[in-house]
């Protein structure tokens, strides 16, 4: 499939198609982007923006682990604490009076402080800043795998459970009384969200992944008028950021991760000049 894909986009008439790393970022982009955005309907809707910027900024402490248990890879115990991470947080606002932003604020402070302190001890924080800026152009076959079956989940999680976690974020009691588990759902698709932030910190970089959530989403909100047009103006969003900034990074020579996001940001300005442009004119016309 690889194979097949460097062929296709290696016969485009572009200089950055002859670069094999450029051939796996752009199939990165169109594989999780439209993800990022569907997701970030519902991290919008749920109040969860500050929950996912947590997850990515304690992905030091999963590295810091990692790497005290003797990994080389940095996947698997990211994802295992970023999993734990999630499940913690969801417990204690369950079973606490406190509000979501101090349980979530606690729990990133101190896994952040943990997550510099161990690296710093250990002389490797250096070797680990990659991650706060991101590099999607050292992305390979095995990360767009690891992406597909992310985003796969994703669709899954969202076709048994989209309704749930919609009513959740507006409800809660009507997810009760439908016999289902707010707890459970919640947990779940933060399990989804961690997983899918942890390996997107790469080439995203965890200062700037949470805004590919909130972003395409707050942009499709503006245009939108039924939650499912929500959603695929969210996907689309997400996705023409992701492939306009990985060519516009290529040539401008600058962070990819940034540049996508600030093309959603773009966006996100455009479409609320446009509206309130419209508002203008709409009320010089009554």
């Amino acid at each position: 499939m690889i194979e097949a894909w460097h062929a296709l986009v290696g016969s485009l008439p572009f200089s950055w198609a002859a670069y094999d790393f450029m051939k796996n970022a752009l199939l990165a982009v169109i594989v999780v982007t439209p993800f990022f955005g569907l997701a970030g309907t519902v991290v919008a809707g749920n109040r969860m923006a500050f929950f996912s910027d947590a997850v990515g900024h304690s992905a030091l402490t999963g590295i810091a682990l990692g790497l005290i248990a003797g990994f080389t890879d940095m996947r698997l115990p990211m994802v295992v604490f970023a999993v734990l991470f999630a499940l913690a947080i969801n417990l204690l606002i369950e079973k606490s009076r406190a509000s979501n932003d101090t349980v979530i604020a606690v729990f990133m402070s101190f896994a952040v402080a943990l997550g510099i302190a161990l690296l710093s001890a250990a002389g490797s924080f250096r070797k680990f800043s990659v991650y706060l800026v991101g590099d999607i152009l050292a992305v390979g076959p095995g990360d767009i795998a690891g992406l597909a079956l992310v985003s796969a989940a994703v669709l899954v999680f969202f076709f048994f459970f989209g309704g749930a976690i919609t009513l959740i974020g507006m409800e809660p009691g009507l997810a009760y009384r439908s016999r289902l588990s707010p707890l459970m759902v919640r947990t779940l698709f933060s399990a989804l969200v961690s997983v899918t932030v942890v390996l997107s910190i790469q080439w995203m970089g965890l200062l700037i992944v949470n805004s590919l959530f909130i972003l395409p989403a707050a942009a499709a909100r503006l245009v939108s008028r039924t939650l499912r047009g929500y959603s695929f103006a969210a996907m689309g969003i997400s996705l023409f950021s992701g492939i306009s900034g990985l060519l516009i990074s290529y040539y401008a020579g600058a962070s990819c991760g940034a540049v996508i996001v600030l093309c959603a940001a773009f966006i996100y300005a455009a479409i609320l000049a446009a509206k309130g442009v419209a508002g203008i004119m709409a009320r010089n016309d009554y």
